[in-house]
């Protein structure tokens, strides 16, 4: 029996289940990244762009197809979420519901590390959230690898510290001490002093530049190159002193929160901010930028928590009664905030619209007493870590954490040789102090033209008259021996007069071609009956 040409497509076309099934997620996935409906073709007449547009939406349905197979292939995972029945609230399911579901690895992130004697703590991350280093008020440092949760070091400075920031990688971490700012290695050994800041109160490190950014008690602004050493910026804020920084991850802008309510952006080639804003009418108590760099959280001793939209500057979103002493953005846009020992997480309730709406999501209360001074999502984790008054502690928060890490950028498994070579390629990579600015995407942009619009004769006339009189009011110098004869100040007022003439080349044009012009109608009107013949004729 033989099966004709119809029959064969028809056996072709047949998949089994799976694949069908596969398929059918595929087509969905592929509709979330197009960009919506395409173009009527049909209505168009014009052949070209026609073309054009059919090769163009051809490109797009490309990329999305792409994009939804990388999807499909390299990001398995997906972010969990707290999810509740009928009228059940995710701000009341506590941490002990939450240890009950959840498996034994993810469960082994809810402690409470208890050091009494030497709080309160300051946290900080490293970009894969596989190390964490604290630092106690009263000088304890400690280096934890938070996969195996095993100390790797801990040192006893013996003085203040008032805060800690890694460098690019584990190996290296900064604390701001009672006189200066220090540099560690991963085994406890001072490697610099940096005496150039003063007294530090806040550190933050911007990776991409691989420059060290601190505000002291004078509220000066250092940035410093941590490759060769140098001082790359030295700013006077003339705000005062300032406990809020912050770094904005898109940009590198570094924010700065003052007693007068204001917000100051600053890059190190410019000494003068670039963005003021009035945010509040009392002092900011805390600053927080959005991973994408377009949001901004800030809080005031007003007891109001306001979102910003860095692409408008303007104020999204007020949140009434919550005065926050730390703020801190997680990698999916959840917001912590924590005063006194209560913790508030708030999530944007909007679906990724242009107009955000965070509401409470979940609540966490420490034990009576604790005072927060720091709070930390910890990276690639649903894992938050709390620096308070009595040591640290760490709590889940469902749907923080990015699901899918990708190993060139930042790898929780890296072994040795892989940071050697990541180092390497970071120092190839470096990008210098001038690339920090409010819009990065205008790098390698071309610079628009800016041609000046022409003026009108009775506007050079006007600047002309007064360029002449400021001339003749100018008063000169008193000359001796000879040199302040009446002469001599006349020839050099007319002198002043001309230059000032000369400023304006068009009108001058104009005169010289006018007068060349009247020279020739004069000399042919001169000539002889003979010679007129050859004048030029207007």
């Amino acid at each position: 029996m033989e099966l004709s040409s119809e029959d064969n497509n028809l056996t072709e076309k047949v998949l089994p289940p799976i694949e069908q099934e596969s398929d059918v997620e595929l087509e969905t996935t592929v509709k979330k990244y197009l960009r919506g409906e395409g173009a009527d073709l049909e209505t168009l007449k014009d052949k070209k762009l026609k073309t054009q547009l059919a090769s163009r939406e051809k490109l797009y349905g490309k990329s999305a197809k792409t994009a939804a197979k990388i999807e499909k292939w390299l990001l398995p995972a997906e972010a969990g979420y707290l999810e509740t029945d009928g009228l059940e609230k995710t701000w009341r399911v506590k941490q002990t519901d939450i240890a009950n579901e959840v498996d034994l690895l993810s469960s082994r992130n809810q402690y409470d590390i208890v050091l009494p004697d030497f709080g309160p703590y300051k946290l900080d991350f490293t970009a894969s959230g596989r190390h964490m280093i604290a630092g106690g008020r009263k000088g304890h440092l400690a280096l934890v690898d938070m996969m195996s949760m095993n100390l790797i070091k801990e040192i006893q400075v013996k003085e203040t510290v008032r805060d800690v920031a890694f460098l690019h990688n584990e190996q290296f971490f900064a604390a701001a001490q009672k006189k200066y700012a220090y540099i560690y290695g991963r085994d406890g050994t001072e490697l610099h002093c940096l005496k150039e800041r003063g007294p530090v109160s806040r550190l933050r490190f911007l990776k991409n530049h691989f420059l060290l950014a601190s505000v002291n008690k004078s509220g000066q602004l250092h940035y410093q190159d941590v490759t060769y050493g140098g001082m790359v910026a030295s700013i006077r804020t003339g705000k005062g002193r300032t406990d809020v920084m912050e770094v904005n991850p898109y940009n590198g802008v570094v924010a700065l929160g003052h007693t007068g309510g204001t917000v100051t952006m600053w890059k190190p080639t410019s000494q003068a901010p670039l963005v003021q804003m009035q945010c509040h009418p009392g002092p900011v108590s805390s600053v927080a930028f959005h991973p994408n760099g377009h949001l901004m959280a800030t809080s005031g001793k007003e007891r109001k928590l306001k979102i910003w939209d860095l692409r408008k500057f303007e104020e999204v979103q007020t949140i009434h009664g919550f005065h926050a002493k730390t703020l801190s953005f997680s990698q999916k846009g959840l917001l912590a905030a924590g005063t006194g020992s209560f913790v508030q997480i708030l999530g944007d309730s909007s679906g990724g619209s242009s107009s955000h709406n965070y509401s409470r999501y979940m609540n966490h209360s420490m034990v009576k007493g604790y005072q927060i001074e720091k709070l930390m999502f910890r990276p690639y984790e649903d894992v938050i870590g709390i620096g308070h008054s009595m040591g640290w502690s760490s709590i889940l928060i469902p749907g923080s954490g990015e699901p899918n890490f990708d190993s060139w950028v930042a790898n929780p498994f890296e072994t040795s040789k892989q940071r050697r070579e990541k180092e390497v390629h970071l120092l190839l990579d470096k990008l210098p102090p001038e690339t920090i600015m409010l819009d990065p995407s205008k790098i390698g942009a071309m610079k628009p033209s800016r041609r000046k619009e022409k003026q009108s004769r009775e506007e050079i006339e006007a600047e002309k008259e007064v360029a002449i009189e400021a001339a003749k009011s100018t008063e000169l110098k008193k000359k001796t021996k000879g040199r302040n004869k009446p002469s001599k100040r006349t020839k050099k007022k007319k002198e002043m007069v001309e230059n000032a003439k000369r400023t304006f080349p068009e009108q001058g044009h104009n005169n010289t071609a006018s007068k060349k012009r009247r020279i020739g109608e004069d000399a042919a009107a001169e000539l002889p009956a003979s010679l007129k013949r050859f004048a030029r004729k207007n």
